[in-house]
């Protein structure tokens, strides 16, 4: 594994692209049964890792979404090797200094930390913002992904004129894109970047695992298993090939890429080509 002191080192590309850092602060030991709607009779451990994605060009970084605090990690039993706001410092990403946040959608392990970025737009999708402030949220089963503080952290950043609505597919910035893939929540949000080795779409939990839209198996905790399902064959005529998915919980993605470690933080480079994936085995992961 590859060292740096600083993400300084690592000089974006001077044709515009980005480079696409997957950060994992925390991961959690779940199994099979844990993973997909439709369940089969075998199980057996299958991990989530928790991520922020750092998009880098020559002129800006932008960050996909924000991860969970230590009060979230306490009262949900979910540990962090590390807080992901503090790692973005020891990376040399000064969180005060990044203008744009991506919000791939508003549930507890995403939407964390907002009022730790204080220059920040943060970009959301209408209709999950809709969902999240309205009245679904009177019924626990549907908030319980939702932490209620990091929604009104949300609401008072858009009364201070620092939230940037979309509605749908919409262009952010030059080669970034958002995509809208309603199913796992109202409006989940992906951001296909620009690369040297081509599109590679960030999609957080659009799909969590590859084992999910390979198996056409929905994640346990979906709103809408249709919605899903249709927004899994969007998302692979979006991508082209597998090659170019970044699942949002996948431990995968660390063994399909290589690693590099800054000051101690491991950091994943998306923009460098897949090692192999055997997208066959991910597959079968689906029924244990």
């Amino acid at each position: 594994m590859t060292e740096y002191r600083s993400i300084a080192e690592l000089r974006p590309p001077e044709d515009g692209s980005y480079q696409v850092f997957a950060m994992p602060f925390a991961s959690s030991p779940r199994r099979v049964h844990d993973n997909f709607m439709v369940r089969d009779m075998h199980d057996g451990p299958m991990p989530a890792d928790y991520f922020l994605w750092i998009l880098r060009s020559t002129d800006r970084t932008v960050l996909v979404d924000t991860g969970f605090g230590a009060r979230a990690s306490a009262e949900r039993g979910r540990p962090r090797q590390f807080d992901p706001v503090d790692g973005l410092r020891q990376i040399g990403v000064d969180p005060d200094s990044i203008e744009d946040v991506v919000i791939s959608h508003l549930h507890y392990d995403h939407a964390g930390n907002i009022d730790r970025f204080a220059r920040a737009r943060f970009h959301i999708q209408d209709n999950e913002v809709a969902f999240s402030t309205g009245r679904h949220m009177c019924n626990h089963a549907l908030r319980a992904t939702f932490d209620v503080e990091d929604v009104v952290t949300l609401v008072r950043r858009t009364y201070a004129e620092r939230v940037v609505f979309h509605d749908g597919d919409d262009a952010l910035l030059p080669g970034l894109t958002l995509h809208a893939f309603p199913g796992h929540s109202a409006a989940v949000q992906a951001v296909l970047v620009r690369t040297q080795r081509g599109p590679v779409l960030v999609a957080s939990d659009a799909v969590h695992y590859f084992a999910n839209i390979l198996s056409g198996k929905p994640f346990m905790l979906t709103l809408s298993a249709p919605d899903t399902l249709q927004s899994y064959a969007r998302i692979r005529h979006l991508c082209g090939s597998l090659d170019n998915l970044i699942p949002g919980h996948d431990p995968a993605v660390r063994s399909i890429y290589p690693s590099i470690t800054i000051n101690g933080i491991e950091l994943i480079p998306l923009h460098e080509p897949p090692r192999d994936p055997d997208y066959a085995a991910l597959a079968r992961l689906a029924v244990g």
